[in-house]
């Protein structure tokens, strides 16, 4: 079915839903996951092309990605990280594509019409933009946990 899943996070509660989805995903299909954050304030855009340091912005959230890449791998889910910089929909389809994805899941806030049109939607871009399937798991309103469990990934 999957083989390699792209997972972008936000750092925020709201990537428990898509991680305790994909946790139950990835393990039914033996497929490998590719975690990946988007950093988008100045440093983060101008990084490479104005020399810049990493921001602290930027090291909280590698730690946060390699947090999350590490409790996948501790449930036997072949996992990695990626850091990215930039326009967040451009990033994620051009990560999917080099790094060999056949899903892209994301997490969404489920903003609807003036929302959507106030605070853009990264979810819709990607979905117009990528080449491969995009499963879109509403995020917040509690973790679904699996069959008298606790969710794996708490906000």
């Amino acid at each position: 079915m999957y083989h390699r899943i792209l997972v972008p996070l936000e750092n925020t509660p709201t990537d428990a839903a898509i991680l305790e989805h994909v946790r139950v995903l990835a393990s039914f299909c033996k497929a490998s996951v590719v975690l990946i954050h988007v950093a988008d304030g100045f440093v983060a855009r101008n990084y490479k092309p104005l020399g810049l340091r990493e921001s602290e912005e930027m090291r909280a959230d590698l730690a946060y990605l390699e947090s999350c890449c590490q409790r996948l791998c501790d449930e036997g889910i072949d996992a990695d990280s990626l850091l990215a910089g930039g326009d967040p929909a451009q990033e994620i389809t051009a990560a999917a594509e080099r790094e060999g994805c056949d899903l892209i899941a994301m997490s969404t806030h489920g903003h609807r019409f003036l929302k959507d049109l106030l605070f853009g939607s990264v979810a819709n871009e990607v979905r117009h933009r990528s080449r491969i399937p995009v499963l879109c798991v509403r995020g917040g309103g509690g973790v679904p946990t699996p069959a008298g469990g606790v969710p794996a990934f708490k906000p």
